[in-house]
């Protein structure tokens, strides 16, 4: 989940800045007949919207059983909570794993559909997008109508009204703040009763947009400036996730005002949007070979590279170590830093292959 439409433009002037000092390939462009093999790229895409049309419908069938509970109890929270504790706790932890196994599939795949003009604006309905209050220009473009014939107006992406809703962190969205959902007999943080109505009406247009977008990728057919795009475009975008991360619970811990980004870390989702672009950049890679076969070896090094980085960031704090706001963000210029000479290096590759990168 990233803002994007200030990356664009920052990444293609650091992109020009870098190719002036970039030693690896001729300035002058040449067009040569692609030997990309974007096959790869699609049969991945196909794969991983199809586990995350799984994922959704399971969230979608864990949240009706939710709303059917609070229907019959007339959507009196308490009586549900005394009558029916067991049978609600199931299906909210239901609804949980189902979002839990939802939202990385999406991270998996989010290089792709964010970078790619055709299919960027899913990524701004799933994941990516602001809400209205927050930001009215890079507001999503629908609005939630709730099964009660409430509508939430352009409420912000849907895995974040979600996941604000099943771990409470949006009162508006919570019925009861606290619910012992596991029997622990300890109210954990993220235990609590949603809204019923907004937890349906969030996931039914969810499971809704995954078929849409499962349609449009079916019907996708990658080009070179496809694949390049997505690589300047989603590669230097280390700041925004790492910005992300040090305001998390993850880091700031119960300081943190943060609403979403609470369930899983944002060091996860990195990894999983790199993951797709070392995908997308093994099928562009025998074209780049094609121009200059070390600085084609070099930038998949670097790339590899960074996802270690990222990875062992991410090992320490699944070990327990509880990183600083200020080691937060050397890290996150590092990453960046990282990431903006990989990009720059592309960058210059498509010009130097004529291939266009679409803003």
């Amino acid at each position: 989940m990233f803002r994007k439409k200030n990356f664009i433009a920052i990444s293609l002037v650091l992109m020009v800045l870098f190719s002036a000092c970039a030693p690896a390939v001729e300035a002058t462009q040449t067009v040569v007949e692609s030997q990309a093999d974007l096959s790869g790229i699609k049969t991945y895409l196909v794969g991983k919207v199809g586990e995350l049309s799984t994922s959704s419908a399971d969230l979608k069938t864990a949240s009706d059983a939710y709303y059917e509970l609070a229907k019959a109890s007339n959507f009196d929270y308490a009586a549900l909570w005394t009558n029916n504790s067991a049978e609600a706790s199931k299906a909210l932890l239901d609804a949980k794993a189902a979002w839990i196994s939802a939202s990385p599939l999406y991270e998996q795949m989010e290089g792709i559909v964010a970078g790619t003009p055709s299919l960027a604006e899913y990524d701004v309905i799933l994941d990516a997008g602001a809400s209205a209050e927050d930001d009215p220009e890079g507001a999503v473009p629908f609005d939630i109508t709730l099964p009660d014939g409430r509508v939430l107006p352009k409420p912000g992406n849907l895995f974040g009204v979600l996941e604000t809703t099943l771990w409470g962190t949006n009162a508006d969205y919570v019925a009861v703040a606290e619910a012992d959902l596991d029997a622990n007999d300890t109210v954990d943080f993220g235990e609590a009763l949603p809204d019923a109505n907004v937890l349906k009406g969030s996931a039914d247009l969810l499971n809704s947009y995954v078929a849409e977008l499962d349609i449009a990728v079916q019907a996708w057919e990658p080009t070179d400036s496809d694949a390049f795009t997505s690589l300047v475009v989603m590669v230097p975008t280390m700041n925004e996730y790492f910005g992300s991360w040090k305001n998390s619970r993850f880091v700031a811990g119960d300081a943190s005002t943060q609403s979403d980004f609470v369930a899983i870390s944002r060091l996860s989702d990195i990894q999983d949007i790199l993951s797709s672009l070392q995908v997308v950049y093994a099928g562009v890679k025998p074209l780049i070979v094609s121009l200059n076969a070390d600085q084609a070896n070099q930038i998949e090094t670097d790339l590899n590279g960074l996802k270690d980085f990222v990875a062992d960031v991410y090992k320490q704090e699944q070990e327990g170590k509880q990183f600083t706001a200020e080691e937060a963000d050397l890290l996150g210029a590092e990453a960046q830093n990282r990431a903006t000479a990989i990009a720059g290096q592309i960058s210059q590759v498509a010009a130097s292959l004529g291939i266009t990168i679409e803003e």
